[in-house]
């Protein structure tokens, strides 16, 4: 491709050779730089790879996309380079080469996310649930999907791990090429804050776009400097699509529609005026609502707490702009909210409605609220709520369901905040009527030091607890003690196949342990 064209849409400047210079790849690792690419210089918040350029150059790379003009001596280099006329060098200075980045790539992949019906989900919680939500419906349906969020990226039968939930633009672009490639016909992916200020989306236009709440999180150093920043930055997500939908009962409702207005107004005028109640218009098209407790185009109401000894979650019915009677079977209010959001998205693609009630009937989505095992023994789940605000959150969800006693299973990774640990621990004490403390990810901690700090927290609440160190025992003992009636809810690695001991990973499932439990005890009877 054409640098240029690449670069299509975006203000530049051209400090030496030729916009028009071929290339045939795009690198922003300088380990990766070889001739025939482009290097694109980013400053990170620890590296600036700018100062990179003489290694790269000396690579074969001729191409360089720079968000400042290099030092005298590096632009002395490049000159030298310049006029050899057998790899003359290009340089091209722009606004910001994060942006850069993500219009190169989604070039050097041949716009890839243009060949799918593409779906993002934004949110402070409920991202990973909703877009397994939605891919459980499409693929009910028929439909082929791919995935991308915290879990990985999901394409056909094989999860690819990230490292971020939003991955950078080149690798998101990547895989947008494997999915159309093996015949994807839609695309959902989590979209962060941290994604959409670095710019990892851009060059993606969106199909729909669904915001499912926002409250105070990934405020500090290296993320986002105060929660108006963080506002700006998710609500940039209902300006990168056709379709949006927002959560109308968030308490941020107002102020989000109001940033999407202003941002809308930088578009200039909407070529459409087909928007939803309370909408606002994207780039020209709706926007609607879905809630529970407040006038919206998609509404749950009629919601029942299920606890049976095959099936425990909701059923609720759907209204609005699309009817329907619904069952979940995962438990608490807030998948009411995921459920609703995904219902409303797939409303939109005229799928058989008995599909749809199927897929979240028969749903499991891995390590969140996850019902592992259910009898008349006990209820056995995996999530992974990992600080106060998800544990309280989740073990209030599990007392609306009565159980003879919450048993909650859980620990602290190591290496964190200790105001994690002193949190959790009085929450455990005051909600669960038995918690049991455990390994989690201890990384270069003892666990024993951990254990301790809970339990200077949860000793004041004067709630039972044991300490069991080793987790796969601390599970054993939650299920082989269980009485009839017992939920016990095993938390804080989710959905993690890992266990990180200084500095080592070693396989661990809470899921392939339960398992095992379950069916040892199962052959025993």
């Amino acid at each position: 491709m054409k640098v240029a064209d690449g670069l299509a849409g975006l203000n530049y400047q051209v400090l030496m050779g030729e916009e028009d210079a071929e290339v045939s790849e795009v690198v922003y690792d300088s380990r990766r730089a070889a001739p025939g690419a482009v290097f694109v210089c980013m400053v990170g918040t620890k590296v600036d790879s700018h100062r990179f350029i003489p290694q790269v150059l000396e690579k074969g790379t001729r191409v360089f996309v720079v968000e400042r003009e290099p030092d005298a001596e590096t632009m002395r280099l490049l000159r030298t380079n310049r006029t050899q006329e057998e790899a003359p060098v290009t340089v091209i200075r722009v606004e910001n080469a994060r942006s850069a980045l993500a219009h190169l790539s989604a070039a050097r992949f041949g716009y890839p996310a243009r060949k799918m019906t593409c779906i993002g989900v934004t949110g402070t919680k409920g991202k990973t649930t909703t877009t397994y939500m939605i891919k459980a419906i499409l693929e009910a349906a028929g439909r082929k999907v791919g995935l991308i969020g915290t879990a990985g990226a999901v394409i056909g039968e094989h999860t690819y791990p990230t490292a971020n939930t939003t991955p950078e633009s080149y690798e998101l672009q990547r895989y947008f090429a494997q999915m159309a490639e093996e015949g994807c016909e839609y695309m959902i992916m989590e979209v962060s804050s941290q994604g959409l200020k670095m710019h990892r989306v851009d060059a993606i236009d969106f199909d729909y776009g669904l915001f499912t709440n926002i409250s105070n999180d990934h405020i500090g150093p290296n993320e986002h400097a105060d929660f108006g920043e963080y506002l700006y930055y998710k609500s940039q997500m209902l300006n990168l699509c056709r379709v949006g939908l927002i959560n109308r009962d968030d308490e941020h409702y107002a102020q989000i529609v109001q940033q999407v207005e202003e941002n809308m107004a930088a578009y200039g005028e909407p070529e459409d005026e087909t928007g939803g109640r309370g909408g606002a218009l994207t780039k020209g098209y709706a926007c609607y609502t879905y809630a529970l407790d407040t006038e919206a185009d998609f509404m749950a109401n009629d919601i029942h707490y299920v606890s049976e000894p095959d099936f425990v979650g909701l059923d609720f019915h759907v209204s609005g702009r699309y009817g329907l009677e619904m069952r979940v079977n995962i438990p608490g209010r807030f998948n009411v909210y995921n459920a609703l959001a995904a219902v409303a998205v797939c409303s939109f693609f005229d799928l058989p409605k008995e599909k749809v009630r199927h897929a979240l009937e028969h749903l499991s989505v891995n390590g969140r609220m996850e019902i592992v095992h259910t009898s008349e023994r006990c209820t056995v789940l995996v999530d992974y709520a990992h600080n106060a605000v998800s544990m309280e959150s989740l073990l209030l969800t599990l007392r609306d369901y009565r159980p003879k006693r919450l048993v909650c299973v859980f620990g602290c990774g190591g290496n964190r905040s200790k105001d994690r640990r002193y949190s959790m621990g009085e929450i455990g004490g005051r909600l669960a009527d038995l918690c049991i403390l455990t390994a989690d990810n201890s990384r270069f901690e003892k666990v024993e030091d951990i254990l301790a700090d809970i339990r200077s927290s949860i000793e004041k609440t004067g709630g039972a607890f044991l300490e069991i160190p080793d987790r796969r025992e601390a599970i054993t003992y939650s299920i082989v003690n269980a009485r009839p009636g017992d939920m016990i809810a095993v938390i804080g690695k989710g959905h993690e196949d890992y266990q990180e001991i200084n500095g080592v990973r070693y396989p661990f499932s809470d899921r392939q342990v339960i398992e095992e439990v379950i069916g040892k005890l199962s052959a025993e009877e």
